[in-house]
């Protein structure tokens, strides 16, 4: 049965749509989420765990069906299981990719559904209901701005980019902008594609070719880890610095115990899918609008307030 076939009746259990609705009422909320393929997303999907136990606890009338793709095909074939098997009111999406799940997760509107978008926006934003992202312009000038902090005119950097994105874009743009007139010298960029083996690669080969490197912004802690193997490899652990992102658990502990080669990180949380089940679930139990944009704050985490940000049962 295609998505469409099924719209009318989604609309009418979808009348609950647009406040609070009644305890006995049932709903479902589709959460589909990618894998657990790297650091990042396997804290994602423990968080999104971790809000599906508290939520259905504190309201017995919501449903949270949690649902991983390994790929854009396999979540555009889960979302068409969720309305037409599990005939969901609302739908809680973080994209694998944004291009190819656009038409699918417009389909899951037309039937009916809530939409909350998360993290890697739609490439037509006018579907979602909600949208929910960490602070990608943020993290760049608050990484700029500790590093400007350190460093003094005539010092130079390297940085490791992520992958070819809106949200590396917004992150770098913001970086570059926060650094301009500074004097620091930016000898290289290279994508590292999110990934400890691609970001051990890259900071090998600027090894290699920079002599003198004050400080490295690796973007993300995925990166940061390998980062840090290459320059410990090399023996030059003294000469630098490294500033990562997103608050990966071994950072987050390394800065608690002041770490000098990582000093300091920040904040891109995977935590930010439970922000978004959370506001989805309000969509139905909160007598006020909840629909909107959610930009969640990118912290500096420093040694003073790294406990703050530690969650040690997490994968990432």
């Amino acid at each position: 049965m295609s998505l469409k076939a099924i719209a009318l009746g989604l609309l009418a259990t979808s009348a609950l749509v647009g406040g609070a609705v009644a305890q006995d009422e049932q709903i479902k909320i589709g959460v589909s989420i990618p894998a657990a393929t790297h650091g990042f997303m396997g804290g994602l999907n423990w968080h999104a765990q971790e809000a599906e136990k508290r939520l259905e606890a504190a309201h017995p009338n919501i449903d949270l069906i949690i649902v991983t793709a390994d790929g854009p095909d396999d979540q555009a074939s889960d979302l068409e299981d969720l309305v037409s098997v599990q005939q969901i009111n609302a739908l809680v999406v973080l994209p694998f990719e944004s291009e190819p799940l656009t038409e699918p997760v417009r389909a899951v509107k037309e039937a009916g559904a809530f939409i909350t978008v998360v993290d890697r926006g739609l490439t037509d934003p006018s579907i979602q209901d909600i949208y929910v992202s960490g602070n990608n312009t943020e993290m760049g000038v608050n990484s700029a701005e500790y590093i400007k902090s350190r460093l003094t005119e005539g010092d130079n950097i390297v940085i490791l980019r992520g992958i070819p994105t809106v949200l590396d874009t917004e992150r770098f743009d913001a970086f570059m902008g926060a650094i301009e007139g500074s004097g620091i010298n930016v000898l290289d960029d290279e994508f590292a594609n999110w990934n400890r083996d691609d970001g051990f690669e890259v900071m090998q080969d600027f090894l290699s070719r920079f002599p003198d490197i004050d400080a490295v912004w690796a973007q993300d802690d995925d990166i940061t880890l390998g980062v840090v193997e290459a320059i410990k490899q090399a023996g030059r652990e003294s000469e630098m610095f490294v500033v990562g992102g997103a608050g990966m658990k071994e950072i987050i502990k390394g800065v608690m115990d002041g770490d000098a080669l990582v000093p300091v990180d920040v904040l891109y949380s995977p935590a930010q899918i439970a922000t978004a089940m959370d506001v989805t679930v309000a969509h139905y139990t909160s007598n006020g609008p909840v629909t909107g944009t959610y930009i969640l704050g990118a912290p500096l985490i420093t040694q003073e307030n790294a406990e703050d940000f530690y969650f040690p049962d997490s994968p990432f």
